[in-house]
C-alpha cells in the first residue's frame, strides 16, 4: 500500500543512485523471513542496512551480525563470540539499552523475545524478531512509511514523531537504491 507518505519520499533516494554502496541485491535469507511476515523484502533489508551497516574492505556495504549500540554508542564486533562477551559485559553492568544485531532489536524492550545474549545475536533469529516488530507496526499503522518510523521510534511525542519520519526517510532511500 503505497500512500502520501510514500509518494513525498519516493525520490530521496535519487540522491545516492548509482552508489555501489547500495547498489545490491537482497540476500535470500531476507527474502524468505520478508515472505513469512509479509514485508516487502526491500524494506525488511533496508532496515537491517540502517541499523547495522558497516562497509567492506570490498567497498559494499552489508548489514553486520555482530552489532551492538549501548547507550547510544554503536559497536561492532568481528565475531559472535566477541558481540555475544560484550553484550554480556555490558548485561552484568546493569546496562539495558542496548541495540543487537542485524536489525539492532533493543534488549530493554524486547528481552522476551530475544530470549538469552547468544540467541539475540543468531541473524536469523534477530532478522525474525525484527520482522515481528515491523510487521506488527503496519498492522496498527496500515502504512510502510509509518510503520519503519515507529520501528525506530515509536513513541508520541513530537520528538520521537520527528525522528520516526527522519528514519523511514533514510530507510526509504536505501531501498530504492537497492538493485532487484
Amino acid at each position: 500500500m503505497i500512500t502520501k507518505s510514500w509518494v513525498i519520499v519516493l525520490g530521496m533516494g535519487l540522491s545516492m543512485a548509482g552508489n555501489p554502496l547500495y547498489a545490491q541485491s537482497i540476500p535470500s535469507s531476507y527474502r524468505q523471513i520478508a515472505h513469512e511476515y509479509d514485508i516487502p523484502p526491500r524494506l525488511l533489508y533496508s532496515v537491517a542496512l540502517q541499523e547495522s551497516r558497516i562497509r567492506l574492505r570490498s567497498r559494499q556495504t552489508r548489514p553486520w551480525p555482530w552489532t551492538l549500540n549501548v547507550a547510544g554508542v554503536p559497536r561492532r564486533y568481528p565475531t559472535r563470540i566477541a558481540a555475544y562477551k560484550g553484550l554480556t559485559f555490558y548485561l552484568e553492568r546493569g546496562i539495558r539499552s542496548i541495540d543487537v544485531g542485524l536489525m539492532q532489536v533493543n534488549w530493554r524492550y524486547h528481552q522476551d523475545r530475544l530470549g538469552n545474549p547468544w540467541q539475540a545475536l543468531d541473524p536469523y533469529h534477530n532478522v525474525r524478531i525484527g520482522a515481528k516488530i515491523l510487521a506488527s507496526e503496519y498492522r496498527e499503522s496500515q502504512d510502510w512509511f509509518e510503520a519503519i518510523g515507529r520501528y525506530h521510534s515509536p513513541g508520541p511525542s513530537v520528538q520521537q514523531k520527528r525522528r520516526a519520519k527522519n528514519y523511514a526517510r533514510s530507510v526509504v532511500g536505501i531501498s530504492n537504491n537497492l538493485s532487484k
